[in-house]
C-alpha cells in the first residue's frame, strides 16, 4: 500500500466536498437580505481557496499518485472532469464580483439593497456550477473504473 496515494486521495476528496458544501451554502444564501450577502464574500473567498488545494492536491496525485501520470494525460474522462471543473470555475467569476461590489455598496451605504435582476443573475450562475459540479464525481467515478483510458 503507498500511504502518500491514500492521504491525496484523502484529501482531494475532502477537498471536493467542501467545495459542493460551498456550492450549496452560495445558492441557499443568494437572497435579498444583505447580511446574507455580507456573508457570502467570506463563504466565497473560502471557495477560492478550496479549489486552489483542490487543484494543488489533484497535481500531487497525477504526479505522486500509483496511477501516474500516463493513466490521467491518456484518460478523456480525466480531461471531461478537468474541462468540467473549469467551467465550474469560470461561472464562478460572476458571482464573485456581484458578491464583492454588493459587499462594497452594503458597506458605503446602509440602505443598499441588491437589485432583484442581479440576484436573479446570480442565483442563475450558481445554479450551473452546481449543474456542472454534478459531473465531476460522475467522471470521476467512470475514471476510477478505468473508462477513458
Amino acid at each position: 500500500m503507498d500511504t502518500t496515494d491514500l492521504v491525496l486521495a484523502i484529501l482531494h476528496h475532502l477537498l471536493v466536498f467542501s467545495l459542493a458544501g460551498i456550492i450549496g451554502a452560495e445558492f441557499v444564501l443568494v437572497r435579498g437580505d444583505l447580511g446574507a450577502t455580507t456573508r457570502l464574500s467570506g463563504i466565497d473567498r473560502h471557495y477560492g481557496i478550496i479549489a486552489a488545494l483542490i487543484i494543488i492536491v489533484g497535481v500531487c496525485r497525477v504526479f505522486f499518485g500509483l496511477k501516474g501520470w500516463d493513466f490521467y494525460v491518456y484518460n478523456w474522462v480525466f480531461w471531461a472532469k478537468m474541462a468540467a471543473f473549469a467551467i465550474v470555475g469560470l461561472l464562478s467569476i460572476v458571482p464573485t464580483m456581484r458578491f464583492i461590489s454588493w459587499n462594497r455598496q452594503a458597506s458605503g451605504d446602509p440602505s443598499f439593497a441588491v437589485p432583484a435582476a442581479e440576484l436573479a443573475s446570480v442565483k442563475n450562475y450558481v445554479r450551473a456550477e452546481g449543474f456542472i459540479f454534478l459531473l465531476i464525481p460522475v467522471f470521476a467515478a467512470a475514471m476510477a473504473r478505468g473508462y477513458g483510458y
